[in-house]
């Protein structure tokens, strides 16, 4: 990995991301993008859309988009503008020019996609006609626009497509994005998520199916993975893209090399819509099979990024997967949907940021809002309240999506 690049709640920075997260920040508020006064749930982690226009305007998309596509096509576009100008590949440098642009590829998925494009479609075509929809509803909604959008704009050529496993999006983009790379398809791939979940339509959906925390008084307390009060997730927005290579192409090019993909692997619970296996057996098994894939055991992970929504169903059970996936592990762990809330299609690739920040500078972030630790939990393996320097070598990454899909990827500090 030699780039990273994002769009969140806590702003469009990698390190000013990184240090909110270790500082104890959180970007969960009121709703500010529309009246919610009357919903159930009122608070969400949204993107400040000021800061990411201005950075789309200031030469990160072609300005004739900028206010025409979907949010989530230019959150991802810009988070993967980001990314290669971190990787030293800017878009209107010299050096992405001498790029194989056809062994060059885009893995950008999302959960819902152009939301809002779709939904003022439907309002317009049963308010008023179908005269009034926009012409470009349907290829602003679609979920593999945003990478297909990007790849146009840097005429990258190769694989590019869109894994779309709900809230395991982020991290099957990873996994398939470095599989190119590992079969010699690609020399480099951006791989992430994107999402633009702060809409009506998306807030009533999961309001309808009781999934969003109520705790409209204490918006910042309100995402509380592990804690015996938590009530369901916080919804979040953004998107997060990673630049991978293989190492020959990043040496060869004299690239910063973050840190590797070590490993990755993918299971299904085949359980419920919505709720994990009580105990744990589908996580367990995708855990070991990343292991597997690194070539690692359980003593060699030294911090989990969770997936740690705070729904009453989830947290327990991806603790006790990890207690029988790592099986006598003696790490830590943490949920940084605690800070950001859930950003669904875009909430692995955004934690990924996290994780690889961990392992460059050595500090993980809180777990804020761990107050009344659930039953059951051994908060030794848990980070507490302040952030602590755990110097991982290796970082272990969850995430899951409704319908059972799980994702686990390991992340380990480069070692020339």
């Amino acid at each position: 990995m030699t780039g990273t690049g994002l769009v969140s709640p806590l702003g469009c920075d990698a390190d000013e991301f990184y240090n909110r997260l270790l500082a104890g920040e959180s970007g969960i508020g009121k709703i500010s993008k529309f009246d919610a006064s009357e919903y159930p749930t009122q608070i969400a982690a949204e993107v400040d859309d000021g800061a990411v226009t201005e950075l789309a305007l200031g030469g990160l998309m072609q300005k004739k988009f900028v206010k025409r596509v979907d949010p989530v096509i230019k959150f991802g576009m810009v988070a993967g503008k980001l990314a290669l100008r971190d990787a030293g590949l800017d878009h209107e440098g010299e050096d992405i020019a001498k790029l194989d642009k056809v062994r060059s590829g885009i893995l950008m998925g999302s959960a819902l996609g152009g939301f809002d494009a779709f939904g003022t479609a439907v309002s317009n075509l049963q308010q008023v006609s179908y005269k009034k929809m926009n012409p470009f509803c349907i290829p602003f909604a679609i979920t593999n626009m945003p990478a297909a959008m990007l790849a146009m704009d840097l005429n990258f050529m190769g694989p590019n497509y869109p894994a779309n496993t709900a809230c395991a999006t982020g991290n099957y983009c990873i996994k398939l994005a470095a599989d190119h790379i590992r079969r010699g398809e690609a020399d480099l791939m951006l791989a992430g998520g994107t999402e633009a979940s702060v809409m009506p339509l998306s807030i009533q959906g999961f309001m309808a199916c009781k999934a969003l925390s109520t705790n409209n008084d204490d918006p910042q307390g309100a995402s509380r993975p592990w804690d015996q009060d938590r009530d369901g997730f916080v919804m979040g927005e953004g998107a997060g893209v990673l630049v991978l290579e293989s190492l020959e192409h990043a040496q060869a090019r004299g690239a910063n090399i973050l840190c590797e993909v070590a490993g990755a692997a993918f299971t299904c619970d085949a359980y419920h819509l919505t709720d994990p296996r009580p105990e744990g057996e589908g996580v367990a098994a995708c855990i070991q099979l990343a292991l597997a894939d690194a070539g690692m055991t359980a003593e060699d992970i030294d911090y989990v990024n969770c997936h740690g929504t705070s729904t009453p169903a989830g947290d327990m059970a991806e603790y006790k997967a990890i207690q029988k996936g790592l099986k006598g592990w003696k790490g830590k762990m943490n949920a940084t949907k605690g800070q950001i809330g859930h950003l669904l299609g875009a909430a692995a690739a955004v934690e990924a940021v996290a994780c690889v920040k961990a392992l460059t500078t050595g500090w993980v972030h809180p777990n804020i809002n761990l107050k009344n630790p659930s039953e059951g939990l051994d908060t030794n393996f848990i980070v507490g309240t302040v952030k602590e320097e755990l110097k991982p070598r290796t970082v272990l990454s969850n995430s899951f999506g409704f319908g059972g899909h799980n994702s686990a990827v390991i992340f380990k500090k480069f070692e020339p």
